[in-house]
């Protein structure tokens, strides 16, 4: 097949854009791949079911069941995406001999992982477990009213930050620990404040330990609703972007299924951008609610992009995706979902930002829909190919054929 890279090249310096310049800049942001979509966010304690209010679809057969067909799995999906790329673990995933309860966990029963990152040049992220545990199953964590259990997973949290900045130093680059929690109530509560008092206070005490920056990044998580806690949420977006804006190193992470189906993050990270200098996304697909779909190359995907990209917040951002579909192949869905949101950078890098900036402050807007609309149709995917051919990966569809063998091979022999 003729390669078309030189044309395309010519094509988009006619509209002021460098595409070998865009390409090494594509390179070096980094998308953090969450494990639990190999899964379906089961870990290695043993675990049958999700609880916390979030749930995994589908039956299709293949699922990892413990640490080497997670890393065996990943492995294929890392060999088949370009560019940089980080782990997302939860802390479900330690790999131990012995059952060790979530309070005392320890550096050591992640060296596997850490090792698994070093061969393979990836940084890793982290995120305390608080679901899917019998101290969760009435859905209050750190927002227990009872102190005993509050105690429990604030000394989870904090051996998690401990874990984190294991990875941080080990690596060379900070691991983002990010704290979710379920909290919530399926009915009216009679009191919405004591709730988020003792949530604030327990977060007060996890990160009363102070780390080096350089090798944790601290982020709490908000959300809309779950299954089960349709009334209320004690950790909603008001109450983390407060809490992140009054205390120094902790940033608001925002999830793309975690709010009102009328809100976007793309709308929320301008916003953010002009308080904060790092945000976190969590990146998904929301069908109604948050569902959790596989990520697709879809316009809130863009939108996403074009304001981390317009923004120069490559630094900024902290890319990782957060989605568990179980009714397809799961490491083709690791795939897929990496590339889109590779390509929906790569869109927004071919797009003239400056000058349609310029066009706005002097209110051209007809001229701004026609360059945008125009740049819809630019040969983007020449520009695709020759990015996954400088990082050494198949550049079109052909890669689903070695995901198709290792079904095959490996995956429908799991029972």
């Amino acid at each position: 097949m003729k390669n078309r890279y030189p044309d395309a090249r010519k094509y988009y310096t006619r509209v002021g854009i460098d595409t070998d310049s865009v390409i090494e800049r594509l390179k070096k942001i980094p998308v953090s791949i969450h494990c639990w979509q190999g899964d379906d966010v089961l870990g290695f304690e043993g675990s049958s079911e999700l609880t916390g209010g979030i749930a995994a679809t589908g039956n299709y057969p293949g699922r990892a069941r413990n640490a080497e067909e997670l890393m065996a799995d990943l492995d294929v999906a890392l060999k088949l995406i370009p560019g940089k790329k980080r782990i997302n673990l939860h802390a479900c995933y330690a790999i131990t001999d012995e059952k060790v309860d979530r309070d005392k966990l320890l550096p050591e029963h992640f060296a596997k992982w850490v090792d698994f990152a070093k061969e393979r040049d990836l940084g890793l992220d982290f995120n305390p477990t608080f679901f899917s545990h019998p101290k969760a199953a009435d859905s209050l964590t750190l927002s227990h009213p009872n102190k005993e259990i509050r105690k429990f997973w604030i000394d989870h949290a904090m051996a998690c930050r401990k874990i984190a900045a294991y990875f941080g130093e080990q690596l060379g680059t900070p691991a983002l620990c990010n704290i979710w929690i379920p909290d919530g109530y399926k009915n009216n509560p009679a009191d919405k404040f004591s709730p988020r008092k003792r949530l604030k206070e327990s977060l007060d005490e996890i990160y009363s330990v102070k780390y080096d920056p350089s090798l944790i990044i601290d982020s709490c998580e908000s959300k809309f609703f779950g299954i089960g806690l349709e009334a209320f949420t004690v950790g909603s977006s008001e109450f983390y972007i407060s809490y992140a804006a009054t205390h120094e190193n902790v940033y608001p992470l925002l999830d793309s299924g975690h709010f009102h189906p009328s809100e976007v993050i793309s709308d929320k990270l301008p916003a953010l951008l002009n308080f904060f200098d790092k945000i976190p996304l969590h990146v998904t697909r929301p069908i109604h609610w948050d569902s959790d779909h596989v990520v697709l190359l879809d316009d809130e995907l863009k939108a996403i992009a074009t304001e981390i990209v317009r923004n120069n917040a490559d630094d900024k951002v902290l890319i990782g995706l957060d989605y568990f579909d179980a009714s397809i192949n799961r490491v083709a869905a690791w795939v897929v979902g990496v590339r889109n949101m590779q390509k929906a950078l790569l869109t927004a890098m071919l797009i003239p930002h400056e000058r349609l900036a310029k066009l706005q402050d002097e209110n051209k807007f007809t001229e701004i829909m026609v360059a945008t609309e125009e740049a819809k149709t630019m040969p983007i995917g020449d520009i695709w190919e020759e990015y996954c051919k400088e990082c050494g990966v198949i550049e079109n569809a052909d890669w689903y054929n070695i995901v198709a063998a290792y079904e095959k091979e490996v995956l429908l022999k799991r029972e």
